[in-house]
């Protein structure tokens, strides 16, 4: 079964592919942080007009004028702040425009089946398939992911997880619906966000096949597909007398099955061999 790593790839290089849908800005009040990438214009002066990396000080070094403070102040304040120091003796009514490059100095959490959990600074407009990229979904992750959200201003220490209901909101997004064409869904992340990938549910088929294991389950999967996931019936293999081994209420149950029966979480197919 191709699993999420694979969804991602595919993914990822058919973005990588598209033309990049243009960032939209940041809002107003945005407050600049250390480590945030400025994007500076000073309209008729190139050679200053570039990027500057907030430093851990909260300043930036600017030609000219030299350290100006950028950490706890809004784009427009920055933009002021080198207009009114430009203006004195070195430009004549100087224009500058302030935009962020890179969000630096705020993060998103990706927790769950990844390979590298952790915090991921936002670079530009990060979606949901960039952070699986980053952090690498594990062979055992889910297809359905959880976005968790602060419901407050502000951005949290740590991960959020889906049960945190009191202080997040959470949304769920399968990215086999991504896959599909439904790229609406690949969401630009916020600042506090926390992408988590559950484990996947699993069940397993044993007996006469030809490659009997564990498998994600996927809702609405019928025995007939299981049996193909596992590679199909061997040659001594029946698809009569099948037993699924199946737990309800806490109570191991066989339940005879046929190929058009749905596969639940947990269960297992037990495929006999025939006789004839």
């Amino acid at each position: 079964m191709t699993t999420i790593l694979t969804f991602v790839s595919i993914l990822a290089l058919q973005s990588a592919q598209q033309p990049a849908a243009p960032k939209a800005p940041p809002p107003s009040e945005y407050i600049v942080g250390r480590q945030d990438v400025l994007n500076i214009t000073v309209f008729g002066e190139a050679d200053i007009s570039k990027r500057y990396t907030v430093d851990a000080d909260g300043t930036i070094d600017f030609p000219f004028i030299g350290r100006v403070r950028a950490a706890g102040q809004t784009l427009r304040q920055v933009e002021d702040l080198l207009v009114k120091r430009l203006g004195v003796g070195f430009l004549v009514n100087p224009q500058v425009t302030v935009e962020i490059a890179e969000f630096r100095s705020q993060s998103i959490f990706v927790a769950g089946e990844v390979r590298a959990p952790g915090a991921y600074p936002i670079k530009g407009n990060m979606t949901i398939v960039e952070a699986l990229a980053l952090a690498g979904p594990t062979q055992a992750a889910s297809n359905e992911i959880v976005i968790v959200r602060p419901k407050k201003t502000g951005e949290p220490s740590g991960p959020l997880l889906p049960g945190d209901g009191d202080t997040a909101e959470t949304t769920k997004v399968n990215i086999r619906d991504l896959q599909s064409g439904k790229l609406s869904l690949n969401v630009v992340l916020q600042p506090g966000d926390t992408v988590f990938v559950p484990r996947a549910e699993t069940f397993f088929v044993t007996g006469y096949v030809r490659s009997p294991g564990s498998f994600v389950y996927e809702p609405g999967m019928q025995v007939l597909q299981a049996i193909a996931l596992a590679g199909g019936l061997t040659e001594r293999g029946s698809n009569r007398g099948m037993k699924i081994l199946r737990v309800v209420d806490g109570r191991q149950e066989n339940v005879d099955a046929k190929v058009t029966d749905l596969v639940r979480p947990g269960d297992t197919i037990v495929v006999r061999q025939r006789f004839f």
